[in-house]
């Protein structure tokens, strides 16, 4: 899991043990207040609500385990232009395989790390998968819908500023085509 959830405040393990002989095992679980408050925290939002991972753990193969949900959750973050709140609304699948290293390193090609394996242990922490769900499905740079990004020009003092149309590639062939139009005529 991520380093930034290695302390999370929010852990919901389940013994693997326990699992076994399962065909599945179903799970709904939502962090209480203190556990919202400090997942907010430690992630650096403004606010978190509705936070919810449902969904079960399945058998994969003989020794593996998949966990398949999904997570909802309503986070406020600071637009990254004015710092106004930008409220998000989160619903995202859930699918992550937890498999014995050995396979992991059998199966998996030293250049190819697929983001969807974890080793297994003892337990799987479905707060933990929660959290970096969570982590995984919010806007890296939030955007206010009011927030405008202002228009600089780097031009010296006197001298016109270019017009968009003037800096795109292709921009002065069609006066490279009517020049040579009239070359060939």
């Amino acid at each position: 899991m991520a380093d930034e959830i290695a302390n999370a405040p929010f852990e919901r393990p389940i013994e693997v043990e326990r699992l076994r002989g399962n065909a599945a095992f179903k799970f709904d679980i939502a962090p209480n207040e203190r556990e919202a408050e400090a997942i907010r925290a430690s992630l650096g939002l403004r606010g978190l609500r509705k936070m919810r991972f449902q969904g079960q753990i399945m058998p994969l193969g003989k020794r593996g385990w998949l966990v398949e949900g999904v997570l909802g959750a309503s986070v406020t973050q600071a637009c990254v232009l004015s710092l106004e709140p930008v409220k998000t609304r989160i619903d995202a699948p859930v699918n992550l395989r937890f498999l014995p290293e050995t396979m992991i390193e059998q199966d998996t090609p030293e250049d190819v790390l697929e983001d969807d394996v974890e080793p297994l242990g003892p337990v799987i922490d479905l707060g933990h998968v929660a959290v970096e769900a969570l982590i995984l499905a919010m806007p890296d740079y939030p955007r206010s819908d009011a927030a405008a990004l202002a228009q600089v020009s780097a031009a010296p003092p006197g001298v016109a500023p270019i017009k968009e149309e003037e800096t795109k590639p292709f921009a002065g062939l069609s006066d490279l085509r009517e020049k040579l139009g009239k070359t060939n005529e």
